[in-house]
């Protein structure tokens, strides 16, 4: 005897209906709603592209998010999606079947996914289920509610040909359907392109957005407006925004100043900023205070990665609000060495209890400026995660700071520079020194508090190009193995 469960009749009734695409098609509208979701997966797992453009037309609920299983890199799928699509605006729907009201295009998990997998396989939950969920007719206002459609878009100056074939499908049908972008990525694309996309997908649906260019700063103030109207705005990454060396078109000084405070003045207009990313902004100094002056919400994220700051933008640090309640504050590859840190040291005492991860890599810090730190850092107690790599610290000083740590028991992850002692006069790596000051610095932290994942880690080795790493042993580069 088998050990094997039989098939429903449901999956029975599937799979009769998948190897005869025609009857399918014919049955859809006398088939029960609860039929609908395990077949429509299947039909894209078999690339059935007429019964899935039947599907679309004939999709008995609100919501049908096809994210997961969609592959923009099949036109055919993708062309028989949208037919469907065009199909339901112009065909009547039956009273007691829902209209549906959002076509979810976004590969992100999905709810209703797991709300009919579990009753795929039996035949009275799916009854239950399609009980509750299908046989209440629409309310009026849904009669005349336009379809939505929800996309994550991603531009460039090339766009492949199923993405060219969507953003040509959206444009046409711009006036009878709701598209609703909600993340943004836009790698240097023509300004044509980037004015057709807000055109359709207005900017005030979208909560992330990527900017990956090189754009002069008068380019960057033509897309300002665009940027200002994306009031929803939770997370942005701007990566990089200008770089000194592209042709600035001869602006008057006059000019790029002006261009730069167009730019600044558009984070006024969010309401609902949380998370700020800048890597390689290179305007940003002397104006990342104009920025946070700007913020108009607190943030939980702040991160300035590789760009160049004054001491003016460092003293608004300490009075800035919206700074008050970080939860994660990175500052890599930001020279420090030659900055009064005694603002940052006011903000990390301001977040003595929020702050969860702090990164200070690649920042030239000296034993006087951890020094500064030192008080404020002692006293975080939700740091989680803590970075000081590539930083110029001394045995006597990394010491002092591991020895102030009692209070970091939710620690996860830290990662501090090797003492400079491990180095010889040529900043060639010592091995004999590297491991025996690692370890005892280890055993030093040890005597306060029990690390769950610590290491110490040398700068890049000029030679190899790689680092020694002291964490549960020695790593050591090419060249000294």
């Amino acid at each position: 005897m088998s050990g094997q469960t039989p098939p429903t009749l449901q999956k029975l009734a599937r799979q009769t209906l998948l190897r005869d695409e025609a009857l399918a098609i014919s049955s859809l509208e006398e088939l029960p709603a609860v039929v609908f979701p395990p077949l429509f997966q299947e039909a894209f797992a078999g690339r059935l592209n007429k019964l899935i453009k039947a599907m679309v037309a004939a999709w008995p609920f609100h919501d049908l998010p096809v994210g997961p299983l969609i592959n923009m890199h099949n036109l055919e799928t993708l062309q028989a999606l949208l037919d469907g699509v065009d199909m339901r605006l112009t065909r009547k729907f039956h009273p007691w079947r829902p209209k549906l009201q959002v076509l979810d295009m976004r590969n992100v998990d999905h709810v209703f996914w797991n709300i009919w997998s579990d009753a795929n396989d039996s035949d009275s939950d799916a009854e239950t289920l399609d009980e509750k969920q299908v046989v209440k007719a629409p309310r009026r206002y849904a009669l005349r509610q336009r379809l939505k459609i929800i996309v994550d878009l991603s531009i460039s100056s090339q766009l492949n040909e199923q993405k060219a074939y969507f953003l040509n499908w959206a444009k046409q049908r711009k006036g009878s359907i709701n598209f609703c972008c909600t993340k943004m990525k836009i790698w240097d694309a023509p300004d044509e392109v980037i004015r057709e996309i807000m055109n359709v997908f207005h900017p005030e649906h979208i909560t992330e957005l990527e900017l990956y260019t090189d754009w002069t700063l008068l380019r960057l103030a033509h897309f300002a407006p665009y940027f200002g109207q994306m009031k929803n705005l939770e997370r942005v990454f701007l990566a990089p925004l200008h770089k000194n060396t592209s042709p600035i078109m001869n602006l008057t000084r006059d000019s790029k100043v002006k261009c730069i405070k167009k730019i600044i003045s558009q984070f006024s207009k969010f309401n609902c900023l949380q998370h700020v990313f800048m890597k390689r902004v290179h305007f940003l100094r002397d104006h990342l205070h104009q920025i946070l002056g700007c913020l108009r919400t607190p943030l939980q994220t702040l991160s300035i990665t590789h760009c160049l700051i004054s001491q003016t933008d460092l003293d608004s640090f300490s009075c800035c609000h919206n700074l008050f309640k970080l939860k994660n504050l990175e500052i890599r590859g930001v020279t420090l060495f030659a900055l009064d840190l005694m603002p940052l040291r006011g903000l990390l005492g301001k977040l003595a209890g929020t702050l969860e991860s702090l990164d200070f890599q690649w920042c030239s810090m000296k034993d006087s400026q951890l020094i500064v730190l030192l008080p404020a850092l002692s006293q975080c107690s939700q740091l989680n995660q803590i970075n000081f790599y590539s930083n110029d610290f001394s045995m006597a000083i990394l010491k002092d700071l591991l020895q102030h740590t009692a209070n970091w028991s939710k620690m996860n992850v830290e990662q501090y520079p090797v003492p400079l002692e491990c180095y010889d006069a040529l900043g060639h790596v010592s091995r004999e020194r590297f491991v025996e000051l690692c370890q005892e610095l280890m055993d030093t932290l040890r005597a306060k508090r029990e690390p769950k994942s610590i290491s110490f880690a040398t700068n890049v080795c000029q030679n190899c190009g790689k680092t020694c790493v002291y964490g549960q042993g020695a790593r050591l580069c090419s060249c000294l193995q």
